[in-house]
């Protein structure tokens, strides 16, 4: 298999965090070449074996991305020549001959081409045709790289499952002919804000981890904001995916004081707010004023304003919860979820006292606004306990505890109802 003549640039690089970093960058170059999701896959494996075997000794590329992409098309062309038509193999070896020279001389034609495939790669890998979950474990493998185990573990399923979830939705893509495109202009906003919700529940998958061995997955948070990222790099006038950036940089400032020493989750109340990565605050409040510029506020610049004024107040006594709750009401106006009326019910609670927060708790549950959403009643228990009603706190923290599907949640909880145990605590 012929190996691109590209000068090293040295060695000691991580192959590691290149697959990581490029995976998206060269599958969606090679998924639009080579037109199968299959082939590109095996493809890139190979291509990124032949650079565990070569780089330490020979040194890196200059353009790793532009390096393995040539060597994965090179195998699947290899892999695939005995069987094309003598037609198609001029065509494929032409493209070939095309990428080697764009690797050779370094043309910009590289940089501008593969953020658009990384785009066409989002939207194919979003499409209303798959399963809100097929798209986050798509979007995963593809993009981010992460292999099944992974994803299986982060959805707490079995390996053999998830790999049957992921070939079906493959399979669906290749049968129904969705096509590895951009949508056109009317279908857009209908497709944009289902990347969006995928790269979002990837963050929040990762910063609230159900796994059992971390109550936060720091690799999934980066692999979200580093879509982000491409998102806006790509759609740099849409306010929602630059509000969604802005959202996750600043709940992710705060990951690093959210475990304790002992692997607990801390509530944002008792964190040390020093640990708080102060760049990743200016650099989500920068991409927030930016998006709210445009006069186009939507839910995640909502939710982006929301943290931010959690993170900038400089303790918890002076968070502005009158602010955060007008916030949350506007929300709730444009998200009418089981979650964000909690939220609502809990700033009300910290803005106007715990009574009133339970006040309206206690009608968002009549009206059957929170039917089935488990963390009411951990929401409605804090407020018990803040009212100084501990018995009710009491019974309402195991309801909590026994309806949580989230372990290190679940521990928490317990924690708290234990405070409440003891003789003279609150």
């Amino acid at each position: 298999m012929p190996v691109p003549n590209d000068a090293p640039a040295g060695s000691g690089i991580d192959i590691a965090s290149v697959f990581r970093h490029e995976h998206g960058r060269v599958f969606g170059a090679l998924v639009r070449q080579l037109g199968d999701f299959d082939r590109a896959e095996d493809a890139i494996q190979e291509a990124f074996l032949v650079a565990l075997q070569l780089w330490p000794a020979q040194g890196t590329p200059r353009r790793p991305a532009a390096w393995i992409t040539t060597v994965a098309r090179n195998a699947a062309l290899s892999a695939h020549r005995h069987q094309a038509l003598a037609t198609r193999k001029h065509e494929a070896l032409a493209e070939q001959a095309k990428a080697q020279a764009l690797v050779q001389a370094g043309s910009a034609a590289w940089d501008e081409d593969i953020p658009d495939e990384r785009l066409r790669l989002i939207f194919t890998c979003c499409h209303p045709a798959l399963s809100e979950e097929a798209r986050v474990a798509l979007t995963l493998q593809t993009m981010c790289g992460v292999p099944t185990p992974e994803i299986a573990r982060l959805f707490l399923a079995r390996e053999d499952a998830m790999a049957q979830r992921l070939v079906r939705a493959k399979r669906r893509i290749k049968e129904t002919g969705i096509p590895f495109a951009i949508p056109s202009a009317e279908r857009l906003e209908e497709r944009v804000e289902a990347v969006r919700s995928v790269v979002y529940l990837m963050f929040t998958a990762g910063f609230s981890s159900a796994a059992p061995d971390a109550p936060v997955r720091s690799e999934l948070c980066a692999e979200a904001i580093h879509l982000g990222r491409v998102l806006v790099h790509l759609m740099p006038a849409e306010p929602e995916v630059r509000g969604l950036l802005a959202l996750m940089l600043l709940h992710d400032a705060r990951r690093a004081a959210r475990v304790d020493a002992r692997g607990a989750l801390v509530p944002l109340e008792e964190q040390d707010r020093s640990a708080w990565d102060q760049d990743a605050i200016a650099e989500g409040t920068r991409h927030l004023e930016e998006a709210l510029a445009r006069g186009r506020p939507g839910p995640h610049q909502i939710q982006a304003a929301i943290a931010a004024l959690h993170v900038q107040a400089k303790d918890a006594a002076a968070t502005p919860w009158g602010e955060i709750r007008a916030l949350y009401e506007e929300l709730y106006r444009r998200v009418p979820s089981p979650a964000v009326a909690v939220a609502l019910c809990v700033s009300e609670g910290m803005a106007s006292g715990a009574a009133a927060g339970l006040a309206r708790l206690e009608r968002l549950a009549g009206s059957g606004a929170l039917e089935g959403y488990a963390r009411a009643a951990a929401a409605r228990a804090d407020l018990l306990r803040r009212a100084g009603r501990t018995a009710e706190a009491l019974a309402a923290y195991q309801e909590a505890i026994a309806g949580c599907a989230n372990p290190w949640e679940a521990q928490a909880l317990r924690r708290r109802a234990e405070t409440l145990e003891r003789p003279g605590s609150r």
